[in-house]
């Protein structure tokens, strides 16, 4: 049986958690260190405040195993779409990958959440070239015309090009209803001109709030334009990060994967449960009670993922 170690929880919905990554198979670089503990994982989850859990799909193995996923428990739901880093997977038979994105959409509407995980990383082209990218983000933005289905974007080191792509598409954007920038860590700039843009979110986790200047921009975005995510198994706040004074929510941590247990996280795996750290941040950060912004940030990700869920089926 977990524990509940810390008080009464708010409520949350994390918009962005990697759950079919191998680690919560308890396996890390291609070793196995653990015992498989999602379901651990997705206990605590709940025990922490969690309604909700979006699952971030960023290929077609990953949609398959996020919808198996969600088959499972009626809160989690997942995205459908390819990461930028992923879309050399479109080239070999663009047409007939994209039909299986689609597919996966069309038998699991009540399921299926965001049109994603997609965009621009150019920070990590050896994986996918500008142009591959460029294609087939504008390529799925037609799946979220025809479902009308929100979008669930990434954007790295490449405002420009991300911005031009969402502008000459902007009557799709319209009418697929918006969607959420997630993991931001970019200039107060980039983020002004998604705002400016109009239907756009912006999510923030531990990535979020690792320098002073993240902080000044988390500091300066409208609550009614956040979102919280962990993108978890990734971007858990350390305690280098300039957020990380203001976090007060402590879970039992162990330092070695090989010395798992199920009460404790391990240290550098972020888990969902974390996402009262990251509104912990924010709420210290701009000064507001976290009462207060847990109750915003919940009622931004019901209005844009949950607002039509009804008429899906």
């Amino acid at each position: 049986m977990l524990r509940r170690c810390f008080g009464m929880a708010m409520k949350y919905i994390d918009i962005g958690a990697n759950l079919t990554d191998p680690m919560f198979q308890g396996c890390y670089g291609g070793t196995q260190k653990h015992e498989p503990d999602l379901h651990i994982v997705l206990e605590r989850a709940w025990q922490q405040g969690l309604q909700k859990i979006i699952v971030t799909a960023g290929c077609l193995k990953d949609v398959d195993e996020a919808l198996e996923l969600a088959s499972k428990d009626e809160r989690i739901y997942t995205t459908v779409g390819t990461h930028p880093t992923r879309c050399e997977e479109f080239v070999p038979d663009p047409e007939g990958y994209y039909d299986q994105l689609r597919s996966r959409i069309k038998a699991n509407r009540t399921k299926v959440l965001a049109v994603g995980e997609c965009g621009l990383d150019y920070d990590r082209l050896q994986f996918c070239g500008q142009e591959t990218q460029r294609v087939y983000f504008e390529k799925q933005l037609e799946l979220a015309v025809e479902f009308k289905l929100p979008l669930f974007l990434h954007m790295r080191n490449a405002a420009e090009d991300f911005m031009s792509i969402l502008e000459r598409n902007r009557d799709k954007i319209e009418e697929c209803g918006g969607g959420v920038v997630h993991s931001f860590t970019g200039t107060l700039e980039e983020a002004q001109r998604i705002l400016a843009f109009g239907g756009l979110y912006i999510g923030l986790n531990g990535c979020s709030l690792k320098t002073e200047e993240n902080a000044e921009v988390v500091r300066k975005l409208p609550n009614d334009r956040i979102m919280l995510e962990t993108d978890c198994p990734w971007c858990g706040i350390r305690p280098s990060h300039a957020g990380h004074k203001h976090v007060t929510t402590k879970f039992p941590t162990v330092k070695k994967k090989e010395k798992w247990t199920a009460e404790s996280l391990i240290d550098g795996r972020c888990e969902p449960c974390q996402i009262s750290q990251v509104l912990e941040s924010i709420a210290g950060i701009k000064q507001e009670p976290k009462e207060e912004l847990a109750a915003l940030y919940y009622q931004n990700t019901l209005d844009l993922f949950f607002g039509t869920a009804e008429s899906k089926e």
